[in-house]
């Protein structure tokens, strides 16, 4: 029988030890959301980011902004957040207009604050997420051959990174990549963040696969899938995480992991 790697529960055992370490606190960590626009799944994903903060006992302040703001006004108002010191944690919600450059904007928050992990001073919530998931189900990461099937820098690359940095063989895999189907097909662990509804069939994996789906994507009747073909792929892998209810519970989990990390450094 086909293992469910339940982000949703284990996000709500990591929220239970995050309320009992903030109930200790006499300040309490605060994170930062900076937005721009209207974005419907921006604002979705921020729902989510500020009901488990108030589940856990964390502050958030959600700095909206308009879709045609300059870089340079927006880049201002992230300095006087990093000189905030009531701000523990800053994070820029993506994706951001075309005419704002996400590199330089996400660069400019401060190392120490950069609870999204893109500067390297934290480990990107996405990847810690898929780490943790992987680990209370005591999947074997170290000499496995990976698979990581999308190369964005917010998600593709750190995830392949991280799971390098646990001693796997990590191949990633695009659009341009030759045969496809026979490098998915051969990996122990497949990490699909492509974006592309149901891309994955069960022709394109084995009885002994562990599948990580990264994907979000709403359809057109409004419902929810990831990049795998959930309900017949589960019959034939060994192990799966669902969407919704699998990594993206984790990568909000581990975001507020990495702003209690935030917060006592700059104690």
């Amino acid at each position: 029988m086909v293992k469910i790697l339940d982000g949703k529960k284990l996000s709500s055992e990591l929220a239970q030890k995050l309320k009992k370490i903030i109930e200790k606190l006499k300040i309490k960590p605060k994170l930062v959301i900076i937005q721009v626009g209207d974005n419907a799944r921006s604002m979705s994903y921020i729902k989510r980011k500020i009901i488990f903060a108030e589940k856990i006992g964390a502050l958030v302040e959600h700095k909206k902004n308009p879709e045609n703001i300059s870089e340079t006004t927006l880049i201002a108002s992230i300095r006087r957040f990093n000189a905030d010191k009531s701000a523990h944690g800053i994070i820029v919600q993506l994706p951001l207009p075309k005419h704002i450059d996400t590199r330089r904007v996400s660069e400019t928050i401060d190392y120490e604050k950069d609870v999204d992990g893109f500067r390297g001073h934290f480990m990107p919530a996405t990847a810690r997420g898929i780490l943790t998931l992987l680990d209370k189900y005591k999947v074997k990461i170290s000499g496995q051959k990976v698979v990581v099937v999308g190369r964005s820098e917010f998600v593709g690359k750190p995830i392949a990174l991280a799971l390098l940095n646990r001693e796997a063989t990590v191949t990633i895999c695009h659009k341009r990549t030759r045969d496809l189907a026979r490098e998915i097909k051969d990996a122990d662990i497949l990490v699909i963040a492509a974006g592309h509804p149901k891309l994955i069939k069960s022709g394109h994996v084995n009885k002994n696969q562990v599948i990580i789906d990264v994907g979000i994507n709403i359809l057109k009747d409004r419902k929810v899938t990831g990049d795998v073909d959930f309900k017949n792929v589960s019959k034939v892998v060994k192990a799966i995480s669902p969407v919704p209810g699998g990594v993206g519970p984790m990568t909000i989990a581990s975001l507020f992991q990495n702003l209690l990390e935030a917060y006592s450094l700059q104690a």
